[in-house]
């Protein structure tokens, strides 16, 4: 064959495909160099990051897996150890220049710095009013902070891979004991709030291992869960007061419980009980171990899912975006992947926006399970990506707004759309395959006059379904695919 022929032949064909869009073209990544100090004590394993904040001075307030608060001058790069000693620090919130709250294993601790000089002078017991058997998976999660000053920190259930300590904090109720998980001590499994002045209430149970808490613009607080036993599949709920979210082990301590072990329980009462989760993040698909949620409050700083929630995933390098709507008075959504691979690490955990909106800090670390350790930022380049940038349920399908115009051949054509629904099973075994899977292929597919909005028809609809949209062939007016053709919605409930 002519060389030229050859040449111009390749040329072609690769013109003819799509363009790909990479995250790194729109966000930068950096790595930040960790305190020093904690690698000389323990080497890389120490410097896992478990929380995040900002000061009002503009300092960046982190915990560390051995017990360290650090802060950061980020003009300087001067780490200052702030304080030191904790136990299993999973969270920070910064009260002012001076006074940082911090969720230790045991305890919601104030660290105050009382002279000035950058360093903790005073940790007090802020709340201690829960339970701790001594087993390795009571994690104590959090905290965050309301517009009224209350905290809302949450409780790991105990794990049946270990036994509890002779010594124990709270009273030791047998009747959870040594379940797949268990709360044989007060408020494990439960969302709780503490108030300005330290008390602690009970807000909601029906948790596994809830590693993450968060609110929305409107000041909606939601938590993430882990799949395990009683949980299908990873979770995120939008958490009230009084409801249960569906772990059994932790209805042991709503007030008056009498009906003995809560594992015995008839299934259907406990499901009848149950709230149901705002969005599922399918386990391998989306989401093995969803973190911390994070609304984007940055009003366009930081790209434009302003308004949206992000939250981590610490088995894989990724990033889950969450867009939610009410349905029918039900809080549901869909979750899709912001930022995947591209030098992100994994171990996801704590997350938290720069004071000026165009940055997002994130925490690595692992506790012994899947993970990396560090801290990472990613900074908006001012360039928007082509991506979902909205959906709402229909009462035929799907409403989905996108950054950018879309090419109207191959949208209009159905064969380039990859759907199913399915569910998965309440019980209490561990983790749920995907039941009820159905291929759907859509009735319809129209563009709006401007090739941003998509309406999306499908024959039927069902509640309590997942809805899993591949875009993969989709293309840009330009000829790119999609920076993230992956969606999940959770129909939980259907227009009417």
């Amino acid at each position: 064959m002519n060389r030229t022929f050859k040449a111009s032949l390749i040329l072609g064909l690769f013109g003819l495909l799509p363009v790909s869009a990479k995250v790194t073209d729109y966000y930068s990544i950096e790595n930040v160099v960790p305190p020093k100090l904690l690698v000389d004590r323990y080497g890389k394993n120490g410097i896992q990051t478990d929380g995040l904040d900002f000061m009002p001075d503009g300092r960046l307030v982190a915990c560390f897996v051995g017990g360290e608060v650090f802060t950061l001058d980020r003009k300087k790069g001067k780490w200052t150890l702030f304080a030191d000693g904790l136990h299993t620090p999973l969270g920070v919130v910064a009260l002012n220049d001076r006074e940082v709250m911090v969720s230790q294993r045991p305890e919601l601790t104030l660290l105050r710095d009382l002279d000035k000089d950058g360093v903790a002078d005073e940790y007090k017991s802020f709340c201690d009013d829960f339970g701790i058997s001594g087993n390795y998976h009571e994690f104590h999660f959090g905290p965050i902070r309301d517009k009224a000053g209350n905290f809302y920190v949450s409780l790991g259930t105990a794990s049946s891979g270990a036994d509890v300590r002779h010594e124990k904090r709270g009273f030791f109720d047998k009747r959870s004991y040594l379940q797949r998980m268990y709360a044989s001590v007060p408020y494990r499994g439960w969302v709780l709030q503490v108030t300005p002045e330290g008390k602690m209430i009970p807000w909601a149970s029906g948790l596994r291992t809830p590693n993450g808490l968060g609110f929305d613009l409107e000041g909606n607080l939601f938590v993430s869960d882990n799949q395990g036993d009683w949980v299908g599949t990873s979770k995120l709920h939008h958490v009230e007061k009084g409801k249960f979210y569906g772990h059994a082990a932790s209805l042991l301590w709503e007030k008056d419980w009498s009906a003995g072990k809560p594992v015995d329980t008839p299934l259907s009462e406990l499901n009848a009980k149950r709230e149901t989760a705002a969005i599922l993040f399918p386990h391998g698909l989306m989401s093995n171990s969803p973190s911390q949620p994070l609304v984007d409050s940055t009003a366009g700083k930081f790209g434009p899912y302003a308004g949206q929630m992000l939250i981590g995933e610490m088995n894989k390098g990724r990033i889950m975006r969450v867009i939610l709507e009410k349905v029918g008075g039900k809080i549901q959504g869909a979750c899709l992947p912001f930022f995947d691979g591209n030098g992100l690490n994994t171990g996801n955990n704590r997350l938290c926006f720069s004071p000026d909106g165009a940055t997002l800090w994130v925490g690595h670390s692992n506790h012994g399970w899947a993970g990396n350790r560090g801290i990472q930022t990613l900074t908006w380049k001012g360039k928007t990506p082509p991506d979902v940038h909205g959906v709402t349920l229909t009462r035929t399908g799907f409403s989905l707004t996108f950054t950018v115009p879309l090419d109207e051949n191959s949208v209009r054509d159905v064969g380039n759309y990859a759907i199913k629904s399915y569910a998965y099973k309440y019980h209490q075994s561990y983790g749920s395959p995907q039941v009820g899977v159905k291929k759907i292929t859509p009735s319809k597919a129209t563009l709006s006059k401007d090739g941003k909005t998509l309406d999306l028809q499908l024959p039927e609809m069902q509640a309590r379904k997942l809805y899993e949209i591949s875009l993969k062939q989709i293309r840009t007016s330009e000829g790119s695919a999609l920076l993230n053709p992956l969606l999940v919605y959770h129909a939980h409930n259907l227009r009417e």
